[in-house]
């Protein structure tokens, strides 16, 4: 029996993890999306993608790459650790000459905007189904960059739902911590939608979400990113102490600190907002 075809004219993506056979590696954090309209909805979420290159890790046997190109991303560049997922890509840019670029390596390892190259008057975008097992490092790596505003003009990612509550969380709940701060205090971060686990092969054993993070552009009271890094760490390393103990781990006497930012010593991390941290590193920072 012939099997059915997607509009781009290449087999499910059900066939093509059993014809290369890409049984997902939990060692590798792989859960396979198979829906080409629901990476199709990942893709629209990412907006206009007719003028972007997008930066797509973990592309696996390429449910959303095939989505990203179909939506009309000008290029993808793709970078997948699994060498067995390679063939796979391989027929993708077959399908797609002169818009797949694919490298075999670790994304965490990877000089981005090296591999990107040139992108003339292109936007550069990050959408990605993140390999569970480093999607919160990869996410760190591409908050803290030094330079900021940075390479790319979005990211649209996939987390565990417990991660992407992380992120987008608000001070005094339970959720809230160095993540959401890294996430915010340069961004704009909201959660989309949730994907449910039968999504994938294998289900995983929980829900998960697509997340949207907008850099903006860095105030001139904005601290320092590696201090602010330093203080909120030490303030999140022991979210039930108070200020005046936990900062303590920064080797200087906090309390001066804190009266100067005009925030209580006896307050508890989770319970300053972005702004208050952001006063807190600059007080730091003298």
């Amino acid at each position: 029996m012939t099997a059915l075809y997607s509009d781009d004219g290449l087999p499910p993506i059900r066939d093509v993890i059993r014809d290369f056979g890409l049984a997902a590696k939990k060692s590798l954090g792989q859960n396979f999306l198979t829906d080409l309209n629901l990476t199709g909805k990942i893709a629209r979420a990412a907006g206009d993608l007719s003028n972007s290159i997008i930066y797509e890790v973990g592309p696996g046997p390429g449910a959303l790459t095939r989505a990203l190109l179909m939506n009309g991303a000008h290029k993808v560049v793709a970078v997948e650790m699994d060498e067995r997922c390679i063939a796979a890509q391989q027929q993708i840019a077959a399908a797609y000459p002169g818009r797949l670029d694919i490298i075999e390596g670790d994304a965490l390892k990877m000089d981005e905007p090296a591999l990107i190259g040139e992108t003339g008057d292109k936007t550069v975008r990050i959408v990605a189904n993140l390999p569970y097992n480093v999607g919160t490092a990869l996410l760190v790596k591409w908050l803290t960059l030094e330079k900021w505003p940075p390479w790319y003009a979005s990211l649209t990612l996939m987390f565990q739902k417990e991660v992407g509550d992380r992120i987008v969380a608000a001070p005094r709940s339970k959720a809230y911590g160095r993540l959401s701060v890294l996430a915010q205090y340069r961004a704009h971060a909201r959660r989309l939608f949730d994907v449910p686990a039968r999504a994938f092969v294998p289900p995983p054993k929980v829900t998960s979400c697509i997340v949207g993070i907008t850099p903006v552009a860095e105030r001139a009271s904005t601290p320092s990113q590696k201090v602010l890094e330093k203080v909120v760490s030490a303030a999140f390393s022991q979210r039930r102490k108070m200020l005046r103990a936990s900062l303590k781990g920064l080797g200087v006497d906090p309390l001066p600190r804190l009266q100067a930012a005009g925030i209580a010593e006896t307050a508890r991390a989770e319970e300053l907002t972005i702004d208050d941290f952001c006063r807190l590193a600059r007080v730091y920072e003298m």
